[in-house]
């Protein structure tokens, strides 16, 4: 279910059956980060995609040409000036399977892995690049994390 938070909307769908996950708790996590979000002046809508390791192995080797599976993908929506409504800013594609396994290794919970996850493919539809910004978006996402994690009594 998708409600309007800042002026922007969250829809989290999930495409794959092997894990578990809330996506009610994903999207309230996600509404959160975009009120927490410092500069952000996006309106519009956002969706999150839960996938299996094969969809996002796919979707990584038509876009980017690399034939794994890999943990999140974003893809920015194109800005549209003509549009009378709020635009879509993007969608955030998340390998659940490759979550999983990234958590049991990091001694996580699957549903913290999502959350951090989905605020890094976040940050990357504000136009991040922590692949060429020295560090600033991942200073800024571990900065997030703390307050987003400490905010619901995650620890």
């Amino acid at each position: 279910m998708s409600r309007p938070v800042d002026r922007v909307v969250v829809e989290v769908v999930d495409r794959q059956r092997r894990h578990r996950a809330s996506t009610a708790a994903l999207s309230r996590f996600v509404r959160r980060a975009v009120e927490v979000t410092p500069g952000r002046r996006a309106a519009g809508s956002v969706v999150v995609c839960l996938v299996s390791d094969r969809r996002i192995r796919a979707l990584n080797d038509r876009f980017r040409g690399v034939d794994r599976a890999t943990d999140v993908l974003s893809f920015p929506a194109a800005p549209d000036p003509t549009a009378r409504i709020s635009p879509h800013l993007g969608d955030i594609v998340i390998g659940v399977g490759v979550a999983a396994r990234q958590a049991r290794e990091a001694g996580r919970t699957l549903a913290r892995e999502l959350r951090v996850l989905a605020l890094h493919g976040w940050l990357h539809l504000l136009g991040y690049d922590h692949e060429r910004d020295d560090g600033a978006m991942m200073r800024l996402q571990r900065r997030l994390e703390r307050r987003l994690f400490e905010d619901a009594g995650i620890g």
